[in-house]
């Protein structure tokens, strides 16, 4: 329905928005537009910034990647000639040079000056190693000898020597020295000479590690091994003759 104000234009009643209804129009006007504003500058401001800090990281990782994968496949080779490494040292530690085993062998033979100190040789050589955990001994090495003298202390001396020279160092104490009188002729000098049996066993792999580290620090600071104490002369063994 249509209404007719029909007062006289003094009288009628103007209608005036509200001063609060403006103030709080405006108040929301404002706020949304620092919200609109606050939400563009992070939308574009700093969105832009991120951005541009991680093409540049990201120039900085492709830049890094070539170096990385580099990094990682030294690391993959170092590991693989480490493991290379510690098997090769468990080999080392149970095996051990016969070539140079037989020269120190050799050595002690044929250092009893010209039969002075003793005039021994080996009738045969058996070397027996064995890497199977099970086994009783690592190996053996075992030999028959004769002296070609017929005072059995010349065989102490050879056993002497060879316990006390560096073919030793992979074998266990060799055994009391023994043997038995063999006539060879009345007509040679001497006429009776002595057969023995040398026996000597292996040590462990661990045995010969632990005793390479001690004569490792038994070297004087100049390299020079530290003088052991003077060797006691072996006993002399009865003849047969002389038990009578």
């Amino acid at each position: 329905m249509i209404r007719i104000n029909l007062l006289p234009e003094e009288y009628r009643k103007k209608n005036r928005t509200s001063v609060r209804l403006v103030l709080t129009l405006a108040t929301v006007a404002a706020t949304n537009g620092l919200a609109l504003a606050w939400f563009g500058w992070l939308a574009f401001g700093v969105a832009a910034e991120i951005e541009s800090e991680r093409s540049v990281l990201q120039t900085e990782l492709e830049g890094l990647t070539p170096q990385v994968n580099y990094h990682r496949s030294l690391d993959g080779e170092r590991k693989r000639y480490a493991a290379r490494e510690i098997t090769l040292a468990g080999i080392t530690k149970s095996r051990i040079s016969w070539t140079r085993k037989l020269d120190e062998l050799v050595t002690v033979v044929n250092s009893g000056g010209e039969g002075q100190r003793h005039l021994v040789w080996l009738d045969d050589l058996n070397v027996q190693q064995s890497s199977d955990p099970r086994s009783k001994t690592p190996g053996s090495v075992r030999a028959s000898g004769h002296s070609g003298s017929d005072n059995f202390a010349h065989v102490a001396n050879f056993l002497e020597d060879l316990e006390h020279s560096p073919f030793i160092e992979d074998f266990q104490p060799p055994s009391p020295p023994e043997g038995t009188q063999t006539l060879v002729d009345k007509e040679l000098i001497p006429p009776v000479v002595w057969a023995f049996p040398m026996s000597l066993t292996l040590k462990t792999p661990e045995e010969r590690a632990s005793a390479g580290a001690k004569a490792a620090a038994g070297k004087s600071p100049a390299g020079q091994a530290v003088a052991s104490p003077p060797e006691k002369e072996a006993p002399r063994a009865e003849k047969p003759e002389e038990r009578k």
